[in-house]
């Protein structure tokens, strides 16, 4: 079976000239007059990155979703195939009413039909994973359902076995292939797109979503019907809206534009800088405005965490754009290993410098973060830069909120709207509150520890003496006497916030 599949990408290759992209390489561009006369039938008049795009159309779903993926990752390619991929969308035509009634009995047994009192199999939506049908279960309320597409988890398993084979000959035939990191991509896509298969982790993600914003002014996310969720299926509630890219009709509805774009990078910066959990995928087709001006939610698959260390980067980082010390952020890169140790730092300080003096030498709304990443980007292959994947997805979700922003208001300030969060953010991360929630968050711990340091110090100086002697003993004594007011002190505090952190659970 996948030797049949084999042939069939190379016959794609060949008939959209993909071969170009390796005949390039100094290794083999000898042999590119001889293919171009063997295949002299192939129309290459137009540019490369739309022969890319059409050939994954036509190697079908999963390659169409691996080339969305990978129009993301502007750090690794050039701008015009990114910008060409990020143009791919899932035609992907619907599945039978038939295979959708066997995934529901499959599902649910033989009480499939107790579920739903109406169920349209008329799909809404259909796209390479899963479609969408609207639904009204017997308690009345009305559903929207999430079926997986059938067969496919067979078909994406032999299609990334075969990215992964593409990926180690990148890192074999060019020279910065390795640096590429080829295959830690088709690993990246094949855990995004595995997490997609689970249903009933997407509806988790919902679930902590909809947590996070309860109540919000700003954003809507349908509640999960838990009851009916299985791998297979997503039961949610039916959310009513406008599609945020129908910008007429936003604004036929008495929709503020403005008012909405700037509601748009509020609810981002809250999600990464507040919550460290954020929408992954916010393209237009994943976001509808409701009549009262909220944003809703839609297509929780792929979403994005921070780690307290990326968390301590990005700080480092804000702090150090924030006073245009390009020298800190040079050294932040560093110290972190992403750059190689060798690097001297003047001179990647004043590369950056050359990416971000124009942005505070411009007004503020003709500033784009996106235009600034792609030339951080750029800087980072002549230095040689890791990429680093798990930030991948929050600069392409900037990206996309950015683009989103501007299409609703061209005059948006992404930088005055997002300043006052990553200020607070900043505060919380290294100021005195930064302090004070480690120290909060610690306090059990220390508590537990505290009481029992005279015991374990006592065993250390029994220990100590046999060891070093009494005469060295004395003087250690002596030193720890010292340090004793400061463990008082250091107890004193450690119990006030324990009872700080009970009066807030209390309150």
């Amino acid at each position: 079976m996948r030797i049949f599949r084999l042939i069939k990408i190379f016959v794609v290759v060949f008939r959209f000239g993909l071969d170009e992209f390796l005949l390039g390489h100094e290794r083999v561009s000898a042999w590119r007059p001889v293919v171009r006369g063997v295949f002299f039938w192939r129309d290459l008049t137009e540019p490369r990155g739309v022969r890319l795009r059409r050939a994954l159309e036509a190697l079908g779903p999963i390659f169409v979703k691996f080339g969305q993926v990978l129009s993301t990752r502007r750090d690794l390619l050039p701008l015009d195939i990114a910008d060409e991929l990020a143009r791919l969308q899932d035609r992907v035509p619907p599945f039978s009413s038939e295979v959708v009634l066997e995934t529901l009995q499959r599902a649910y047994g033989p009480s499939a039909d107790k579920v739903f009192r109406e169920f349209d199999y008329t799909p809404v939506a259909s796209a390479s994973i899963a479609q969408v049908h609207f639904a009204v279960l017997h308690d009345g309320r009305k559903a929207a359902v999430k079926v997986l597409r059938p067969g496919i988890k067979p078909v994406i398993e032999n299609d990334v076995a075969l990215l992964q084979v593409a990926a180690g000959l990148i890192e074999s035939i060019f020279k910065q292939g390795r640096r590429l990191k080829p295959k830690e991509v088709v690993a990246e896509f094949e855990k995004t797109i595995h997490d997609e298969l689970d249903l009933i982790r997407e509806a988790s993600n919902a679930s902590q979503l909809r947590r996070n914003f309860l109540g919000s002014k700003l954003l809507l996310v349908p509640e999960m019907f838990w009851d009916f969720c299985q791998p297979e299926v997503m039961v949610m509630e039916r959310m009513s809206g406008t599609p945020v890219s129908q910008i007429d009709l936003l604004r036929a509805n008495g929709v503020d534009l403005k008012r909405l774009s700037r509601h748009g990078v509020e609810i981002f910066f809250a999600q990464v800088f507040r919550d460290g959990f954020f929408h992954a995928d916010m393209h237009p087709g994943n976001i509808f405005v409701a009549e009262d001006g909220r944003y809703i939610a839609l297509d929780f698959g792929i979403m994005g965490t921070l780690t307290d260390e990326d968390k301590s980067y990005l700080a480092q980082n804000f702090i150090a754009f924030f006073r245009r010390d390009y020298k800190r952020v040079a050294q932040a890169h560093v110290e972190a290993g992403w750059v190689p140790k060798g690097t001297r730092v003047d001179e990647f300080e004043s590369a950056i410098r050359s990416v971000c003096e124009p942005i505070f030498d411009r007004p503020l709304r003709e500033i784009s973060f996106g235009k600034v990443l792609l030339r951080l980007f750029q800087t980072s292959r002549r230095f040689n830069m890791e990429v680093q994947p798990q930030l991948v997805l929050l600069q392409k979700t900037l990206l996309n909120v950015e683009g989103l922003g501007r299409e609703l208001d061209p005059d948006l300030d992404l930088w005055k709207t997002a300043k006052p969060y990553l200020e607070a953010w900043v505060s919380e991360q290294v100021g005195w509150q930064g302090l004070v929630k480690q120290l909060r968050d610690e306090a059990p711990s220390w508590a537990k520890i505290v009481p029992q340091l005279p015991r374990l110090i006592h065993r250390l100086a029994v220990e100590t003496r046999d060891v070093i002697g009494e005469d060295e003993l004395a003087k250690l004594v002596h030193q720890q006497k010292r340090q004793n007011r400061w463990l008082v002190a250091l107890t004193v505090l450690i119990g006030a916030l324990l009872a700080l952190q009970i009066h807030w659970l209390m309150g």
